[in-house]
């Protein structure tokens, strides 16, 4: 396929940024584009933390999504504040922006990712997104003309990220609006990302699966250990929390909440990874390090 792809004249290639507010979708979109799982899916918002590039190549093109955490009106707390730099930063070097909201649903965090994204200098597609949800189809032309003008977007388009529908039309018009170039990754790549990054990407999944209220907000994993060694792999996990009646939580009683997690991880990490995963997990109390600059870079979270 690579002979045939730098033959090409026609090949497209480009990196496109997919914005929007918490939880309208854009995680969903990603994995629903590259027919894998990439990006953590949770129905609570702010699931994504940090921005994951998914690398779609075809015969006609290679576009490189960049999947963003969702924009917050307000930040508080260091980890926000990082969020809302990486995300705006995904706005610069690309070549297209998807503006994905939630079709029928305007709310204020909306306009304030408006607002930031009225100083970009490229095309933007504004994608409404879960109209399968929308039982009254002509609401929603009321809701475009409500609230979008035309000349805001390069395009208007619907579709449900979670079921698939529109999405193929999506691809098509955002690879009409790429520059024509020669691909830039290896046509077998499908994320810029680590395998460790990955890992503890669909640990802290499971645990925001399993956890209630806030105590998801209040973690985060750190890979300790990544070993492979036959036809096994090893991993091995910190869970970090904020306080110590959050370990107690995270652990469970008899430590059942833990096993649950480490089972539920380990089918989703064998069937990324196509290998037998022996997965370790530990959970530690790191005080208040979602406010800490410090810490949240020790674990990860760089610019």
């Amino acid at each position: 396929m690579t002979e045939n792809i730098e033959s090409q004249e026609d090949f497209r290639f480009g990196y496109v940024a997919i914005i929007g507010r918490p939880n309208v979708g854009k995680s969903t979109l990603l994995n629903q584009i590259l027919g894998q799982k990439v990006s953590i899916v949770t129905a609570k918002p702010q699931t994504t933390r940090q921005k994951l590039a998914g690398i779609k190549t075809t015969e006609k093109g290679q576009v490189v999504y960049v999947d963003t955490p969702g924009i917050h009106h307000t930040a508080k707390r260091a980890l926000n504040r990082y969020m809302n730099r990486v995300a705006k930063a995904s706005f610069r070097d690309v070549d297209l922006v998807l503006f994905m909201v939630e079709a029928g649903n305007w709310s204020r965090q909306d306009e304030f990712v408006a607002s930031a994204l009225r100083s970009v200098d490229v095309p933007i597609v504004l994608v409404l997104n879960k109209v399968d949800l929308v039982p009254d189809k002509e609401s929603l032309l009321t809701y475009i003309d409500e609230h979008f003008r035309d000349d805001d977007f390069d395009r208007i388009m619907m579709i449900s990220a979670k079921k698939g529908s529109g999405v193929d039309e999506l691809e098509k018009q955002v690879l009409k609006k790429l520059p024509f170039s020669r691909p830039f990754y290896d046509a077998d790549q499908f994320t810029d990302r680590s395998e460790r990054f990955l890992a503890a990407e669909m640990i802290r999944e499971q645990l925001t699966l399993r956890l209630h209220q806030e105590l998801p907000y209040a973690l985060t994993v750190q890979i300790e250990e990544f070993k492979r060694k036959g036809k096994l792999l090893t991993i091995g996990a910190i869970i970090h929390v904020e306080r110590e009646s959050q370990k107690q939580i995270t652990i469970g009683k008899n430590g059942a909440v833990l096993k649950q997690v480490g089972s539920g991880a380990r089918i989703v990490l064998e069937e990324l990874f196509g290998e037998k995963i022996f997965l370790r997990l530990w959970v530690k109390v790191s005080k208040d390090w979602s406010d800490s600059d410090r810490l949240i870079e020790r674990f990860g979270y760089t610019d």
